[in-house]
This record gives C-alpha cells, sequence and structure tokens, in this order.
C-alpha cells in the first residue's frame, strides 16, 4: 500500500530545518501485518525531543527511517495471530513493544523489555522485520512505530485499545509526553500526596509530570526552565513557584523557598547539568527522578557523601515505568474527570507538509507539543 511519510535520510541537517529539509515528506510503500502485526491508519502524532535527537544526531538510529513515536489512530487491518483488536478500533502507540516473556516483562516492567529495546535500536519491528519501502529499497522504524506517516505497520505489543469518543490530538500526547511525564511521578517517584516537587524542564513531559504532580495534591510544586514563557505557562498549570535556571543562586533560591530542598525533583531537561542541579535541589532522604535524554557522552557528578549520608536516591525513569495497558486507560480517565488537563499542552496543529519547521519551534522552545493530523 502506498502512503506519504517524512523520512530522515541524513542526520546533523543546518538549521533552520524549513530551509535544509531533513525531513522529506515522499510517497513509501507499507506492507500489509504479518504474524502479531496490525495496520493503522495513523490520525494524529506529536513531535518529540526524542525525535528531535536523532534529526541533530544525538541519538544515533539507522538510516534512511521514517520517524515519528508518539501517535493515535484507527485500526485498519489485523495479522494472523491478532484476535484482541477489530478493524476500525481506535489505539494508541507506545514507543517500547514489550514482549511479554524476557526477564524485565516477567518481572512487571515492560518498559525495559529487553527484546523491545533491541528492536528500537535495529530499527525494526517487534519481530526482527522492517514493513517500509521506497523504490525497492527497506526503511528503518523509528522505536517500532514511524509516526510520521498516514498510514504504520505495527507490532500488536506497541498498541493499547483507547475510548474511541477521544479527539486524536489529545489521544496521542498519551503515547510518550503523558504516560513518560506523569509515570515518572506516579510510578518510577512513587510520590505521595502533599510531597514538595521539583519540575527541572518544562517540554511536554516536563509538564506532563507537573501536572501529574498536581493530580497528586503536591502540597509544593516548583517550575524551573530557561525560558520564561514555559514558567509562564507552568504557572498557569499549577506551579507555586517558577524560576529561569539561568539565574544566579537559583539553588539557594530553590532551597529558601521550599524550606531546604524538596521531597522530588524530575529532570525533564535532557541535560547532565539539569539532573545536577535537580539532585542538589533535594531534601535529605529526598528522590531525584532523571527521564531526560542526554547525549550519550555525557557524564554526571554528584558528591557520594550526600548520596549515603542523606539517604537520597537518583533514578531513571524510561516510558514512565509504565504498563501501557494499564496506565494508559488510567491516565485518560483522569483527563475526563479533569485530574489531568493534558489538552492544555497541545501547543499547535500541522500539517505533514510543515513538519520541518514544526521541529525548529521544538528546537527554540518556542512549542510545548505539537501535533501533526494526517
Amino acid at each position: 500500500m502506498k502512503t506519504r511519510a517524512a523520512v530522515l535520510n541524513v542526520v546533523g541537517a543546518a538549521r533552520p530545518y524549513a530551509l535544509s529539509r531533513p525531513l522529506e515528506i515522499t510517497e513509501v510503500t507499507v506492507d500489509p501485518p504479518g504474524a502479531g502485526e496490525v495496520l493503522i491508519r495513523i490520525r494524529a502524532a506529536g513531535l518529540c525531543h526524542s525525535d528531535l535527537s536523532v534529526i541533530d544526531g544525538n541519538r544515533l538510529r539507522p538510516l534512511p527511517m521514517v520517524l515519528g513515536h508518539e501517535c493515535a489512530g484507527v485500526v485498519e487491518q489485523v495479522g494472523p495471530g491478532v484476535d484482541d483488536l477489530r478493524v476500525g478500533d481506535h489505539v494508541v502507540a507506545s514507543f517500547v513493544p514489550s514482549c511479554g516473556h524476557c526477564g524485565p516483562c516477567e518481572q512487571g516492567r515492560p518498559a525495559l523489555c529487553e527484546p523491545g529495546a533491541a528492536s528500537n535500536g535495529a530499527g525494526t519491528l517487534l519481530g526482527g522485520g522492517r514493513r517500509l519501502h521506497r523504490d525497492g529499497l527497506e526503511l528503518n522504524h523509528h522505536l517500532g512505530v514511524s509516526a510520521f506517516a498516514e498510514r504504520a505497520t505495527v507490532s500488536r505489543r506497541s498498541l493499547v485499545r483507547v475510548d474511541p469518543t477521544l479527539p486524536f490530538e489529545i489521544a496521542a500526547l498519551f503515547g510518550c509526553a503523558v504516560i513518560t511525564g506523569v509515570g515518572a511521578v506516579v510510578n518510577t517517584a512513587a510520590l505521595g500526596e502533599q510531597a514538595s516537587v521539583a519540575v527541572v524542564g518544562l517540554g511536554g513531559v516536563g509538564l506532563a509530570a507537573l501536572l501529574g504532580a498536581r493530580a497528586l495534591h503536591a502540597r509544593t510544586i516548583v517550575a524551573i526552565d530557561l525560558s520564561d514563557d514555559k514558567l509562564a505557562i507552568a504557572q498557569s498549570l499549577g506551579a507555586t513557584h517558577v524560576f529561569n535556571a539561568g539565574e544566579p543562586g537559583i539553588e539557594d533560591r530553590i532551597r529558601e523557598a521550599t524550606g531546604g530542598g524538596v521531597d522530588a525533583a524530575f529532570e525533564m531537561a535532557g541535560s547532565a547539568r539539569a539532573l545536577e542541579l535537580s539532585y542538589r535541589i533535594t531534601r535529605r532522604g529526598g528522590t531525584t527522578v532523571s527521564a531526560g535524554l542526554s547525549h550519550p557522552s555525557a557524564q554526571v557528578s554528584i558528591p557520594h557523601l550526600s548520596l549515603v549520608a542523606e539517604e537520597r536516591t537518583l533514578k531513571g525513569s524510561y516510558l514512565g515505568s509504565c504498563t501501557p495497558e494499564r496506565d494508559i486507560p488510567r491516565y485518560i480517565e483522569w483527563y475526563r474527570s479533569g485530574r489531568l488537563p493534558v489538552d492544555r499542552l497541545l501547543s499547535g496543529r500541522l500539517a505533514l507538509e510543515d513538519i520541518n519547521a514544526g521541529f525548529d519551534a521544538l528546537a527554540d522552545g518556542r512549542s510545548v507539543r505539537q501535533v501533526i493530523l494526517l
């Protein structure tokens, strides 16, 4: 089947992307689903820093590749062995397919699925195949999804069925921004009510974490970013304190404002410096959670003594430590009840042809979550 898609052929293109056009909008062929796979008609796909990090070369992936990993769509065809999804079902994609039988999956940690990680790194679907072609040559899949296309064949293990009345542009956000940000708060940190919290980095994931902290009734929510515009958004979403990360003495000011530091700090900027700041602004016995993805060469320095003598906790969080089949419907229900207003993260709707300019806005920090409507 022919479909339009955004194909990344080379990395490290010059900015602005609107001129260099690293993503080529072209016609590709998508194969019908094989065993355990599903063909979906993609209706909305979000622009995320994880996509941008492939475009700028910070995250090496096999090329050429159809980018995109955060999306919602409709089932058009199911392959052999798929008996729990039907044509017409609305679905959200998860960017880590979980095999269900490796060590982490059996331990209830599908975000760490070993075959899923291997296939994502190789640019294949969970079963090891590629279902995208151009001019007779195979194209690689991005995180098992390749959402910047009108259609995609994906593993059944990458999909979660959702309420069909949920607008596609809202549903798409639950596949990455919400599940990563809210999950880091709910699952990784296991935040209790009336905690004091800081969020460092206010992109889509960071602001979702802020909403998650508010949903758990945090008593103090400190928002930190280099953009005053994003700090204003954070304040409108419930932040009790906002700090520009470029201001001098920010660490001391935050500790003073929070009575010695926060119970939990969440690093969402994808920066080693941001992670070090997040660690320093937690109190004795505090927890620091990092969900940001920095360059693979980035290193972090923290005082070993404080880790031990103050019983600090430093944790990584991938996919929000979530079980997508459990957490995506749960967070959608929180949205429906008004507890999690994730629609306020949506900062723009774009056509597929505008995708390169959309990544300029993301790289410049001028957007929170833009969604391609297909």
